[in-house]
């Protein structure tokens, strides 16, 4: 049986959420007998780069920006023909929109995800009027499949959903709160607007008011265009118990230090970060945006309230530090349920769906005229990353 060849083109290899889905998703690819390399438009901080290649991926970074779209184009375009995939696979709004085209031109088709609940006005119309290049749209989430569905009027038939996270019963546990500690509040994600960090701001001002409650201390962990606003915001605000360590190295670490994770996005997809929470065992304060409100279950392993208002989010956090000896408990309850819900098997269940539902492949590459079990020869015009 002739062995399916997937670029696998992604915008960056920025750290954080690209370091965590793409070894699991590539891994499932090879073992339904996929060879799989991946190709970045860019690198920004390339973080994510280790974590791939510690899998056993080729990656292939290309030195450029963010904007230059046509030298992007042009290196995409070169690096595939030259590699000789039989299907690209894209993520994100520019890596999708230039393997389109460069799938298009060398007649290889293409299956693409969606991820987020909210897109630029111009991307939106860019992706509804290509839509019909993608022989298969994946979404991250129901809410996102939805969204898919009627935003970019991708049909059923050409539509799948599988959640980007596979909960690890092995990662590390958050400790208790004990008596006489402060409880430690934390949140994981890069520092934009999108991300709400200055909502949590102001309603931890309203908390701190709140004189018959325990003391806290609060850590957002990440890096971004919002850290100065953000650290003048909380200075501004007398929040002397609110940290930004910057980008965690080790955000299972950092997740089992604390007591209660926040999450107060504007906009989310699945939210990777959320669930990595409940997988430690915290319970979730998560505004209602995305799949974020149908993973928490109010009460019971966490609260949920409306985005970008920081008087119910305060109200949440009050209720929830009156009463800090109950966090362990629903945390607990938040593990088990993430476990259940995206375990390994469920995880694998879906990505075999979606394996099955990928074009059949042909006899050889159309663009090359290669046999699909002889590699390219040819150099990839790009720098290998080391």
């Amino acid at each position: 049986m002739a062995e399916r060849r997937i670029a696998y083109v992604i915008n960056s290899t920025e750290g954080g959420g690209a370091a965590l889905p793409v070894p699991a998703v590539t891994g499932l690819m090879r073992e339904h007998g996929a060879k799989v390399e991946v190709f970045a438009l860019t690198r920004r901080d390339g973080r994510a780069i280790a974590a791939m290649r510690q899998a056993g991926l080729g990656v292939h970074v290309r030195e450029g920006g963010e904007k230059d779209h046509l030298a992007a184009f042009l290196w995409l375009r070169d690096a595939l023909r030259a590699w000789g995939p039989d299907l690209v696979w894209t993520s994100l709004t520019r890596a999708t929109l230039l393997g389109q085209i460069v799938g298009g031109l060398l007649g290889v088709p293409v299956v693409s995800w969606q991820h987020a609940a909210f897109l630029k006005p111009a991307n939106e119309v860019l992706l509804r009027a290509l839509q019909r290049r993608s022989a298969l749209w994946i979404a991250d989430s129901q809410c996102v499949a939805d969204l898919t569905a009627k935003r970019l009027g991708a049909p059923p038939e050409r539509l799948a959903v599988w959640p980007l996270f596979a909960a690890d019963a092995e990662a590390s546990q958050a400790r208790p709160w004990t008596p006489g500690e402060p409880v430690r509040i934390g949140t994981l994600g890069r520092l934009h607007r999108v991300k709400g960090h200055d909502v949590l701001l102001s309603a931890l001002a309203r908390v701190q008011a709140d004189g018959s409650l325990p003391p806290f201390e609060v850590a957002i962990s990440g890096e971004g265009a919002e850290r100065a606003a953000l650290e003048a915001q909380a200075a501004s605000l007398g929040l002397g118990n609110v940290r930004l360590p910057g980008f965690a190295d080790r955000p299972r670490e950092f997740l089992a230090g604390l007591h209660l994770y926040v999450h107060p996005s504007r906009s989310e997809g699945l939210c990777l970060a959320v669930h990595e929470a409940m997988q430690a065992g915290l319970p979730t304060l998560v505004s209602a945006v995305g799949e974020m409100p149908y993973s928490v279950v109010e009460g019971e392993t966490g609260l949920v309230v409306p985005p970008d208002d920081p008087d119910p989010l305060a109200q949440a956090l009050i209720r929830l530090l009156r009463e800090p000896e109950r966090l362990a408990v629903m945390g607990a309850s938040a593990r088990a349920r993430v476990l259940d819900r995206f375990g390994p098997e469920a995880f694998a269940r879906a990505g075999a769906e979606v394996m099955a539902r990928l074009p059949p492949l042909r006899a050889a590459d159309g663009a090359t005229g290669r046999s699909r079990n002889r590699p390219a020869t040819s150099p990839v015009a790009s720098r290998r990353a080391t």
